[in-house]
């Protein structure tokens, strides 16, 4: 099983193509996710899907759209809300996950298996086969 973050970026677009993902994948949708972090003393999360595994070549997606928006927490935003509308939507709850900056890990690929690890302990996604 393969499974591996692809990152869609911090904007307020990418957030759109989250919501469009969800949609248009729904019978292949398995968790809606917020990881919360503090980036240079701000507040931020981290928005993703967790797809199910494809049948052939058991690949498990998982976009995202890294500490792109405030905690909505701390600071309730319009991104973050369009995001839950998205998961009333396609009736999922959001996971919501307090993670380390990835900025502490010298590469992304490093931080991404960091939160490959957490998502695999807290029984998220398959374990490692």
């Amino acid at each position: 099983m393969i499974q591996r973050f692809i990152e869609l970026g911090e904007g307020y677009s990418d957030i759109y193509e989250l919501m469009e993902l969800a949609e248009s994948n729904k019978g292949r949708l398995q968790h809606m996710m917020a990881f919360h972090t503090v980036v240079k003393n701000r507040a931020v999360t981290s928005l993703a899907l967790v797809m199910n595994p494809t049948e052939q070549g058991k690949f498990q997606a998982i976009y995202v759209s890294r500490e792109g928006i405030p905690n909505p927490n701390i600071t309730p935003n319009q991104r973050y809300s369009l995001f839950e509308e998205t998961a009333k939507k396609v009736d999922k709850v959001i996971i919501q996950m307090d993670v380390k900056p990835s900025s502490l890990f010298p590469e992304t690929v490093l931080y991404y298996q960091h939160l490959i690890a957490i998502l695999r302990l807290n029984h998220y996604i398959l374990p490692l086969q």
